[in-house]
């Protein structure tokens, strides 16, 4: 494994996907940069993911942008001020600190996510457990807030923070885009974004960064409505895709292995709860099967209620069985419910909720209270439109309430009794009532994904090489072009000029192509397979003769000679990208 993770590791940093940050001082924990190669693969990855669940999806969810730094009071609102905290623990020896669910299940494979304080505490002290690097022993744990505080405006600025996640941005902006798109649910939102969270101590690379990328969906439904609406969307074919699940019922029974089922099957079972949220899994699962993940290198963990956000009533983490880390999180499907959107109505008092058609008009008896202008006139003269003001900030049920429980109402420092009101029955049609939509939520962290895609990728041949055998339509480069020799002759500069017209003419075309001539055709071929390409063009001598090129495959090392007639068409048609319209018409039956 250690010579896996060397070989890995320089590989990564040497052909630049990614490396530490200020690396000349030293570093910092918890951020990356990403070089050319890895911002081509980042870029493919994202999007994918945009295909997938935003146009694949047939106009069901639309993508918005909102800004990094969020005032104070929405993550208020929001919970996270309060909640988005994870416990720490310090060394009273070399002061290091830990997070201390991390720190146990490391050190004495205890799972302890969501515990409580005192429980933390307690397993520390029973299993003695101390500072891994220098035995000190370590402090009663306490929350450590994850946000990153920042200022809004120069000296002394409003306090906010840096976004831990972009549903918020989603939430807030939700009146707004739902008035774009004509009131529509069911809808999904998304956002592709960075976010910070100031993480206690990352390690494990990637896998955890104090900045990074999420791509999420809030996804807006009628809970009412919630079977019949999916009824129209979800098909056969993905009601019967086979998720691997492990419940929180069998986790408590202390089960660790998943168990298999179609969506199907787990929906009728009630252990996805939302058939909504069922239908974003399904979609999840398809997608990191298209990336390069083996079905049976999936699962969906639910967590437990003390395991869950505070604003979820069910979670599931999609995770990836990796060689180096085991099972690692790479998506949350989340169940939102209303909280969100209520907490924010309750800050804020916007009106955030929706309008719910009857499908036949209610009649309904209402009592209704109406001030009495000429007496109140004739009581406080000049001062009626003073009274009326604040009437009007009461609602007519509060009124009658207050009149019929305690025979008055008192608004500022009047004391008005039921002479002061004419009280009369209405019999009205009710057409519909506000609710507050309820939301599921698929949201993928992109540096992870980036991560599971390369480990999975990453391959070893039997004499010694390494190669990236990245999938096709995330690899950065399409092909590679290589002129045969690298000399000065007549014979050369034309193989080299053929070469270039080639590379031009692809680039032209759209593919992305990469032209290199340097060093022997073995060691631009070790280079190639090294950044993933997964074909190379070959121009030789007999290219200068009878136009005619050398296709070799990364993943078999096989070659293909074909014409340059017929290159553009061969290479769309590896790369999954030849189209038979005709085929598509008549699937439509155009």
């Amino acid at each position: 494994m250690r010579e896996y993770i060397e070989e890995f590791n320089k590989l990564v940093k040497n052909r630049g996907f990614y490396w530490p940050s200020y690396e000349i001082y030293g570093g910092v924990a918890g951020f990356y940069d990403f070089g050319p190669l890895g911002i081509m693969l980042k870029n493919n990855i994202m999007e994918l993911w945009r295909r997938v669940f935003i146009h694949d999806q047939r106009g069901l969810v639309i993508e918005i942008e909102t800004p990094i730094i969020t005032p104070r009071i929405v993550l208020k609102a929001s919970g996270h001020e309060d909640n988005f905290t994870d416990p720490i623990t310090e060394c009273s020896k070399c002061g290091r600190l830990y997070r201390v669910d991390h720190l146990l299940e490391e050190t004495v494979g205890i799972k302890a996510e969501g515990l409580s304080i005192d429980e933390l505490w307690k397993i520390i002290r029973e299993n003695n457990v101390r500072c891994p690097e220098d035995g000190g022993e370590l402090t009663h744990p306490k929350p450590a807030l994850l946000l990153f505080k920042t200022e809004i405006g120069p000296y002394k600025g409003s306090l906010a923070y840096i976004r831990p996640e972009t549903a918020q941005g989603i939430f807030v902006s939700f009146k707004n885009t739902l008035s774009v798109i004509r009131d529509k649910l069911p809808i999904g939102i998304a956002q592709i974004g960075k976010v910070g969270r100031n993480e206690i101590s990352p390690r494990q690379g990637l896998i955890r960064l104090r900045e990074f990328t999420i791509m999420e969906i809030e996804f807006f439904f009628d809970p009412l409505k919630t079977w019949d609406e999916v009824k129209r969307y979800i098909s056969e074919e993905l009601l019967n895709e086979e998720l691997n699940i492990l419940s929180a019922e069998m986790k408590e029974k202390g089960i660790d292995e998943y168990v298999t089922a179609t969506l199907k099957e787990f929906l009728d079972q009630g252990i996805i709860v939302n058939p909504w949220l069922g239908y974003w899994m399904a979609i999840g699962n398809r997608f990191l099967k298209r990336i390069g993940i083996p079905p049976d290198k999936i699962r969906f963990e639910e967590k437990l209620p003390h395991e869950r956000a505070h604003y979820a009533q069910q979670t599931f983490d999609q995770e990836v069985y990796t060689k180096r880390f085991r099972w690692v999180e790479v998506a949350g499907f989340a169940y939102r419910t209303d909280y969100d959107l209520g907490q924010h109505i309750k800050y804020s008092k916007a009106d955030l909720t929706m309008f719910r058609r009857y499908e036949k008009p209610l009649e309904k008896t209402v009592v209704r209270a109406i001030p009495n202008i000429s007496k109140l006139k004739e009581t406080y003269g000049k001062k009626v439109g003073e009274i009326l003001r604040a009437l009007n900030k009461l609602s007519n049920e509060e009124i009658v309430e207050k009149l019929g429980k305690n025979g008055y109402v008192h608004v500022d420092q009047y004391k008005l009794d039921k002479q002061y009101f004419t009280i009369k029955e209405e019999k009205i049609k009710i057409f519909g009532e506000k609710f507050v939509p309820h939301v599921v939520e698929p949201s993928y962290g992109l540096e992870r994904l980036f991560y599971v895609v390369l480990e999975y990728s990453f391959y070893r041949s039997a004499d010694g090489r390494n190669v990236l055998k990245i999938p096709i339509e995330l690899a950065p480069y399409n092909v590679a072009v290589f002129p045969l020799v690298t000399g000065s002759s007549s014979e050369h500069k034309r193989i080299k000029k053929l070469a270039i017209k080639i590379y031009n003419a692809l680039i032209d075309a759209g593919i992305r192509a990469l032209y290199d001539e340097s060093g022997s055709i073995g060691r631009r071929y070790v280079r190639a397979d090294e950044m993933g390409i997964p074909y190379a063009i070959t121009v030789d001598y007999q290219s200068i003769e009878d136009h005619t090129i050398t296709i070799r495959f990364r993943d078999t090392r096989e070659q293909e000679r074909v014409h340059l007639k017929d290159l553009y068409e061969r290479i769309m048609e590896l790369l999954g990208r030849k189209i038979d319209w005709l085929a598509i018409l008549r699937k439509y039956n155009l």
